[in-house]
């Protein structure tokens, strides 16, 4: 096979109630895009599954994690996901953090992989929240070091909302380097210490976001020294986002996703990215914002001849 690895699976998708606020549409339509457009061919497309029980038990809390499959999880705890449980909405979790732990061991082997879903990193291990159920950051991250398959890990959240789960999760973990840049008045209201966070003013654009991703990612690389990085390249930094509170451009995503990518492939450190955040009631426009990962992600793939 030739060309940028992509992971997506029909699960992805799972029924929600109408009018939820939740995208879950744009997973498959971002697919259907990519393939569509020419950014990638169907033989570029592996399918993942969902990983063992055991896997995801390596960060979530046996009880949680048993709760949350099994649909026993109390009314309050589910809440605070924000998502109605259904079995289908547990395989889509499950199959969507297969996805990344797949997208991660893609990467290792070919400098460069893209999920189409994944990022769900305001998920502790005892509980979900903000549409996050299991954290499949974490998880990948986690898997990786237990089976050697790295040693040191970046993961670079440029979602819009901090990346609170993970930074908790890996606290006292000295392998696992979490940068979070985010929105500083947004979501979630008590934040978490990263290894390193990057707190940005409301309304911030994309000369001066641009500027502080390359100040940052330069020098992290080359002090971190990372086996393997993990982004998270959230679309909803995007002036249109309805929860980002940012101004990014279609342009200035592309721009931060390309020198994200650029930098680390031309460094020769590998990176497996997730889609994130984006939340628009304009699907088409919010499924082409997510695109632009794999499209920088598919021109970086090509030039560097991976």
């Amino acid at each position: 096979m030739t060309g940028l690895p992509i992971v997506y699976h029909p699960d992805y998708v799972a029924p929600l109630p109408l009018k939820h606020r939740f995208p879950m549409p744009k997973f498959g339509l971002l697919r259907d895009l990519l393939v569509n457009d020419g950014v990638v061919t169907v033989d570029q497309v592996y399918q993942p599954g969902a990983p063992p029980q055991a896997w995801i038990q390596q960060v979530h809390t046996v009880e949680y994690a048993q709760a949350y499959i099994t649909g026993t999880l109390d009314a309050k705890a589910q809440r605070r996901i924000g998502l109605p449980w259904s079995p289908n909405l547990v395989t889509r979790t499950c199959t969507a953090v297969g996805g990344t732990i797949l997208t991660a061991k893609l990467a290792l082997s070919h400098g460069i992989a893209c999920n189409t879903a994944g990022g769900t990193h305001h998920a502790f291990p005892e509980y979900g929240s903000g549409f996050c159920i299991f954290n499949d950051l974490a998880i990948a991250a986690r898997l990786l070091l237990n089976q050697n398959h790295a040693q040191r890990i970046l993961i670079f959240d440029l979602d819009v909302h901090q990346g609170d789960g993970t930074a908790w999760i890996f606290r006292d973990e000295p392998r696992v380097f979490t940068f979070s840049m985010h929105c500083d008045v947004n979501f979630p209201r008590q934040k978490q210490s990263s290894d390193l966070d990057v707190p940005l003013a409301e309304g911030m654009s994309d000369e001066d976001y641009l500027s502080k991703v390359q100040a940052y990612l330069p020098t992290l690389l080359s002090q971190v020294k990372p086996d393997l990085v993990l982004y998270d390249a959230g679309a909803d930094v995007h002036e249109c986002d309805r929860l980002g509170k940012l101004a990014l451009t279609n342009t200035g995503l592309y721009e931060r996703d390309r020198f994200v990518l650029d930098t680390c492939v031309a460094a020769g450190y590998p990176i497996a990215c997730v889609i994130g955040g984006g939340y628009d009631k304009q699907m088409t426009n919010l499924v082409y914002r997510h695109s632009l990962l794999h499209r920088a992600a598919a021109e970086v793939y090509r030039q560097y001849r991976l």
